[in-house]
């Protein structure tokens, strides 16, 4: 398999990342979430909405493969542009893996808490302790240090590497630091949806997310266009 064919399956798996996000975006548009406070309406909650809830975690699992596709292509590409950067793309894969793993473990926990909404009787406090440990996970503080090291890997074996557009990987850095400034809102107070800054806070979630997502599309669209330029 050559190089530039590589390129252009790691930005397929960049680009298929971003479709499935975006997919999902509507999806969490649906229902307004009670208080995660309340477990007896988060149950309620979570029954009214559990095909939705079950098809954004079959859209997670589509994301992940797509992001180790791109993960593993992308270290590929930098130690063949520059061995002695290869545990630069060394660290953009493990930082990757960490992510999806971390993340397959909200989506685990959030798919119990809609199966237990399922039984008769639900148990609300079940569900509570369900929900809640995804908190940190799903757009909070671990997710957010997981991704910006994972976009300083990829920023900086860019900038070492040449293996894309260096304002690619400046991109990166700065999508980086959204992330780490993102990080302590875990203890910012009490969650809520509806305010800027907390633990469930729409800051966060936007400012963490969005920068990533417009990189991926960047980078995908680099890799599967001009393989051959950066092979």
């Amino acid at each position: 398999m050559t190089d530039a064919k590589i390129a252009r399956i790691a930005g397929a798996g960049a680009l298929a990342c971003v479709a499935l996000s975006w997919g999902q975006f509507p999806l969490w548009m649906i229902g307004a979430p009670p208080s995660i406070y309340d477990g007896k309406a988060f149950a309620e909650h979570l029954f009214d909405i559990r095909y939705i809830a079950l098809l954004r975690i079959l859209m997670d699992q589509g994301i992940y493969v797509g992001m180790m596709v791109f993960a593993s292509g992308f270290r590929h590409l930098v130690q063949r542009a520059r061995p002695e950067a290869d545990w630069l793309g060394l660290m953009t894969f493990g930082a990757a893996a960490v992510w999806l793993a971390v993340t397959l473990v909200a989506d685990g926990l959030e798919g119990g808490a809609v199966l237990d909404s399922l039984g008769d009787p639900r148990d609300p406090s079940v569900v509570r302790a369900l929900v809640q440990g995804t908190i940190l996970i799903y757009n909070g503080s671990i997710a957010f240090a997981v991704t910006g090291l994972f976009l300083l890997s990829a920023g900086w074996a860019t900038l070492e590497s040449g293996v894309l557009p260096r304002w690619t990987g400046w991109m990166a850095l700065t999508a980086a630091g959204l992330c780490f400034l993102s990080v302590p809102a875990m203890f910012a107070g009490p969650v809520n949806y509806e305010t800027f800054y907390n633990a469930g806070g729409w800051g966060p979630a936007i400012i963490a997310n969005f920068p990533p997502l417009i990189w991926f599309l960047i980078v995908g669209i680099i890799l599967v266009r001009r393989p051959s330029k950066r092979a």
